[in-house]
């Protein structure tokens, strides 16, 4: 006696619970395709069009990448970028870590000092560069302040200043970024094997070589990933600039992202402006790449 299958139709309940998840999904896969992934394709052909007030899509190959080359302001855009991604992202983490070390000591009222750290990144960067702005103002800031005080030699004049004002930014951006990377680290140290650390307290150690030479060292994961996400933060930075200093003095605290806003929208020139959104658009993958390959071949040998 053979024994044969029984098809049974699927009732519109079981089609329904099988497709609502796509159809759910649906609009937002519809919007990363064509918002994120569709421009950035669209902005791909306009850096290789002769593009300027409005799109154009006659083929001028690299031309546009030649004319960024040659341009004096996206240089010292790039040189300010080095300037600054550096500073912002090395004092970020050395202010980052050391306030973890100190927070994981379990010391008192540990929840409103952490709260108070992170503050900073609950704003946007377009407060932190007006407030920062203001601050740094020679005529109504911490300059004018110290020298009504009596300190009259005083002077804290970067924001005006071609060679130093790039400098303003690193202090605006690290009092917004160095909470953030604390919270990563603190969420390192907490889990960190204590077994480990007692063990070496045991043989002796005192607690700077623990952090050093044992702690801090497993957490090498936690600095990849900071040091991504504050290259990143660093890369796009559009929003600071603008607030804080538009550029200036000159445009001598340009960096890409302002570049790329200002020839694009202010200047007319739709296709050096894209060319520079692809240029940046590399950088970023430059930096996101080795983590993914690092991050899927760690998995892969799990």
């Amino acid at each position: 006696m053979s024994l044969t299958p029984v098809m049974t139709k699927a009732s519109p309940l079981d089609m329904l619970q099988r497709w609502l998840p796509k159809l759910v999904l649906a609009p937002s896969m519809l919007v990363v395709l064509v918002g994120f992934y569709g421009y950035i394709l669209w902005t791909l052909v306009l850096s290789f069009s002769n593009s300027s007030f409005m799109p154009s899509y006659k083929w001028v190959g690299l031309q546009q990448y030649m004319r960024l080359m040659d341009n004096d302001r996206w240089w010292v855009a790039s040189q300010n970028l080095l300037v600054f991604g550096g500073l912002f992202i090395g004092i970020s983490l050395l202010i980052g870590v050391f306030l973890a070390v100190l927070l994981d000591q379990r010391i008192r009222r540990e929840g409103f000092i952490r709260t108070i750290y992170l503050y900073p990144m609950a704003l946007s960067m377009i407060v932190t560069g007006t407030a920062w702005k203001w601050l740094l103002n020679p005529g109504l800031g911490l300059d004018k302040m110290l020298r009504d005080w009596g300190w009259e030699g005083f002077r804290l004049d970067w924001l005006v200043d071609q060679d130093r004002v790039i400098y303003c930014l690193v202090i605006a951006a690290v009092w917004q970024a160095s909470g953030f990377v604390m919270a990563l680290f603190l969420a390192g140290l907490r889990s960190v094997d204590q077994s480990i650390i007692r063990a070496a307290q045991v043989d002796g150690a005192g607690l700077p070589t623990i952090y050093l030479r044992i702690v801090l060292p497993s957490l090498r994961p936690v600095f990849f990933s900071a040091v991504m996400i504050l290259a990143h933060i660093a890369i796009k930075s559009f929003d600071l600039v603008a607030a804080m200093t538009a550029g200036g003095p000159g445009y001598s605290s340009d960096l890409p992202a302002m570049f790329m806003y200002s020839f694009t929208f202010s200047r007319g020139q739709m296709g050096i402006g894209s060319a520079s959104a692809m240029l940046m658009l590399a950088a970023i993958l430059s930096l996101l790449v080795p983590y993914l390959y690092s991050e899927l071949r760690g998995k892969r040998h799990d």
